[in-house]
């Protein structure tokens, strides 16, 4: 990661972007909440993801080793619906990508996540795969993952 750049590459500074977010374990939106839990995958902060996960009961275990078990490369959020900081609930879709460890396969997760504001708190409640494949990426688009190199030369 770029000194510069938040792990949830949204262009902004870690310190001012998801940092404060899993410190105060706050977040002002569902967009902020899901981007927090992403970078929350890269750090392994497994209590952070536990914390702001509506129904958690028995999943740290589950959890911890899907979360250690892979490098996170990137994060692509494709739309939020609602979620806004006057909304009681939210859905925000996007794709982790990931490599499981000790292998080169890079692989994608896509998935419609629900949020729901409860005592004025984000939290994640369920995520889903959607029906429709995301747009495709062209081979010599750059990757999505944020690699900075062709499509074709990283997760194709």
């Amino acid at each position: 990661m770029s000194a510069s750049n938040c792990y949830c590459q949204s262009q902004a500074r870690f310190e001012d972007c998801c940092q404060p977010v899993i410190a105060t374990q706050s977040a002002q939106t569902a967009e902020a909440l899901m981007r927090s839990r992403y970078t929350a995958h890269v750090l392994a902060d497994i209590d952070y993801l536990m914390a702001t996960w509506q129904h958690s009961e028995g999943q740290a275990a589950d959890t911890r080793q899907w979360v250690e078990s892979h490098d996170w490369l990137g994060l692509q959020v494709l739309q939020c619906r609602k979620g806004g900081s006057t909304h009681k609930e939210g859905r925000v879709e996007f794709i982790a990508y990931y490599r499981p460890k000790g292998t080169q396969e890079r692989r994608a997760h896509h998935e419609l996540s629900d949020f729901a504001k409860v005592d004025g708190k984000w939290l994640y409640v369920e995520g889903q795969t959607p029906q429709s494949a995301p747009k495709k990426t062209g081979r010599n688009d750059p990757c999505p993952c944020g690699s900075g190199k062709k499509f074709k030369r990283c997760c194709a």
